[in-house]
């Protein structure tokens, strides 16, 4: 019990000094805020960030592989009955069902927060620090897939990178949806469209 309360208080530390580090980046600009800021924002010392992550950036991009690995999580607690794609779009619900400042909620996202997202994603020094989180992201959700159908190799790959696709174009379509949309209803757009096959448009 000791050992699992340790382990919850330190993932509330990583997740606590990550957003710190995307509220000030949104509201200041990446470049404006130093890893003292998001040490301060988020409560700790400069010495406990250095523990969790190694930039600002690698701090930002965490936001993405904590949700593929709440993600991965809820695939592997589905029912083993469930056929995969009901239970990996209950699991990417579940998964942005929280309600994150912004983003993943069924509400539309507020303009100010939408234009600080906007920015912070398109700063070239963030750009690696993405890449190695999408990697680092489908690699868990394929070992989750793969322990659920009992595959290897190519098939959860293929399906960890289509989910991941359909993630990365939702989120797209959120930062310029015009009016703004609610991410939960451009996901559920996108789970339809795959689940259908992708049919032409009418």
């Amino acid at each position: 019990m000791t050992q699992g309360l340790r382990e919850r208080k330190k993932q509330e530390t990583r997740i606590a000094l990550s957003w710190a580090a995307v509220r000030l980046a949104v509201k200041h600009g990446l470049d404006n805020v130093r890893i003292e800021d998001i040490a301060a924002e988020a409560g700790v010392s400069l010495r406990t960030f250095r523990n969790y992550f190694s930039s600002k950036g690698e701090a930002i991009a965490a936001r993405h592989v904590d949700r593929t690995l709440r993600i991965a999580d809820e695939l592997r607690a589905r029912p083993a009955d469930e056929p995969l794609w009901v239970a990996l779009r209950a699991a990417i619900e579940a998964g942005f069902a929280l309600g994150e400042q912004g983003h993943g909620g069924v509400q539309p996202p507020d303009d100010q927060w939408l234009a600080g997202v906007r920015l912070m994603v398109t700063e070239p020094s963030l750009q690696g620090e993405l890449a190695r989180a999408h990697a680092a992201a489908s690699d868990e959700l394929a070992a989750a897939i793969a322990d659920r159908t009992g595959t290897q190799g190519l098939y959860p790959r293929l399906v960890a990178e289509v989910v991941g696709s359909a993630l990365a174009v939702a989120t797209a379509e959120w930062l310029r949806a015009d009016p703004p949309r609610p991410m939960a209803d451009l996901l559920s757009d996108a789970l339809d469209q795959i689940a259908a096959g992708l049919p032409e448009p009418n």
